[in-house]
């Protein structure tokens, strides 16, 4: 078996059969990333690969620090071919990081390269790719569509304006670009920056904030926009999720001091952010919405870096939270009302598998098949060995037939191969099983349609889409 064949990852027969007959040709639906939408109404064409490749990945960013490459050829001024070249130099350390898999996956689709990249080649990669970049081939709707993707739900600040949403969907676009509602901000009341954003929000919203009530009514009027513009999603990126006790005097008092810029205990921050969970939470049941919750990332280690290259640069790791007991106690206070949205739950730490895996079963209620999801590995953990034991976990401890299988997460446009690795990898664990006689053989018919549920029928039913 050489690398990257048609074969690759598939190590038995039963593997690659489900792999080319029910996996491979499925379409894509990729339900939360952060694709810039502008870019798709504006059916961009990148300049040089290294502009839809290095730009924004703090993936390769990391990988080329620990290779000891300087930060001018990360984030920095040095020219597109040089930081480019750089990242070749880069890519033979990464072998056995997904990285050097994502890389040579993602030069074979859709450029259709197969030559392995390293400083003997890049000059002659770099070259091809930038001069298909310029052809109408390779614009970014064309990248879609070549790609297989039906849907994308983009990750939107409530005070976003949706202008780009509303352009691709008049233009007519065949790939469905929705928005996901993310109010991270409207949460951080203890940001130096909070007031700041108030203010937009105001204006987004047109209410003005004065009190704790026109908050919650400011954000109500956006998350109806966002529904009427195709919004279906809600997402959090959080440490742990926040389930303190408080009242509602508690909530209102603790804004009116944010107001005023007076000093908040740790303990006011925590109510607040449990409060806004809450309600957010409830928006989302009432329409009907799927809420999703990143949880477990420890972000901005690095202070000297966060005040020289802001957030999502790349120094970021896992943390380790408490959170069988608040994720419990708020889904819960939910459920108890008959008010707990779809879920899904995206663990970062991997010795929490299992307690993701067990907590989805606590709500799951016979309503919607597959109701609360335990989420796909994510970041540090969408890798071969992320993805395998996130899998094992859900299959052991609940339906893996009922996942609703993969995303990218990504801010590139050539990140759809995630997809393709993603869905090798679940064929040679399932096929593994076969062939060891731990799955049936005579169940072929439905195991192959297994497949093709997790890989997109799935998720097309859990989200209407």
């Amino acid at each position: 078996m050489s690398f990257l064949d048609e074969n690759f990852i598939l190590q038995t027969k039963t593997a690659q059969r489900l792999y080319h007959e029910h996996a491979k040709d499925m379409p894509i639906i990729d339900y939360h990333c952060h694709l810039p939408p502008e870019d798709i109404a504006s059916d961009r064409k990148f300049k040089n690969l290294t502009k839809i490749w290095l730009e924004g990945d703090h993936y390769k960013w990391r990988a080329m620090r620990t290779n000891g490459v300087a930060e001018k050829y990360c984030t920095g001024d040095a020219d597109d071919y040089a930081k480019f070249e750089k990242w070749a130099e880069t890519v033979p350390y990464t072998m056995r990081n997904p990285l050097y898999h994502w890389t040579h996956m993602e030069l074979k689709r859709p450029f259709g390269i197969e030559k392995i990249l390293k400083p003997e080649t890049a000059r002659e990669i770099y070259d091809a790719c930038t001069e298909m970049l310029q052809t109408d081939e390779f614009s970014v709707r064309s990248i879609l569509r070549k790609m297989k993707v039906n849907v994308i739900c983009t990750t939107d600040d409530p005070i976003d304006s949706l202008e780009h949403h509303q352009k691709i969907k008049a233009d007519g676009f065949e790939t469905r670009v929705l928005p996901t509602f993310r109010p991270d901000k409207a949460m951080a009341i203890e940001n130096d920056g909070y007031l700041a954003y108030l203010q937009k929000l105001e204006q987004a919203s047109g209410i003005s904030i004065g009190n704790f009530q026109q908050l919650l009514d400011a954000l109500k009027q956006r998350h109806d926009f966002f529904h009427a513009q195709g919004g279906r999603l809600s997402d959090h990126g959080l440490e742990t999720i926040y389930a303190e006790d408080y009242t509602d005097e508690e909530i209102k008092n603790i804004f009116d001091k944010a107001l005023n810029k007076q000093h908040l205990s740790q303990a006011e921050i925590l109510k607040f952010k449990s409060a806004m969970l809450m309600h957010l939470a409830l928006m989302d049941h009432e329409k009907g919405w799927t809420q999703q919750f990143h949880l477990g990332a420890l972000r901005n280690n690095n202070s000297r870096m966060m005040r020289e290259l802001g957030p999502d640069t790349g120094f970021d790791s896992i943390g380790d939270f408490d959170i069988a007991q608040p994720l419990s106690k708020f889904m819960d206070s939910l459920d108890t009302t008959n008010q707990l949205a779809k879920t899904i739950l995206y663990n970062l730490n991997p010795t929490q598998n299992e307690v993701f895996a067990t907590m989805v079963g606590n709500f799951n209620d016979g309503s919607t098949p597959g109701k609360i999801q335990f989420g796909s590995g994510w970041w540090f953990l969408d890798q071969k060995d992320g993805m395998e034991k996130q899998m094992n976990a859900l299959s052991n401890m609940g339906l893996l037939s009922r996942f609703v299988g993969m995303l990218t997460d990504s801010r590139s446009f050539l990140s759809y191969p995630r997809h393709d690795y993603f869905r090798r990898i679940l064929c040679n664990l399932i096929g593994n099983d076969v062939e060891n006689g731990e799955l049936p053989a005579s169940e072929m018919d439905w195991i192959g349609q297994m497949v093709e549920n997790i890989s997109y029928n799935n998720a097309k039913s859990y989200f209407n889409f």
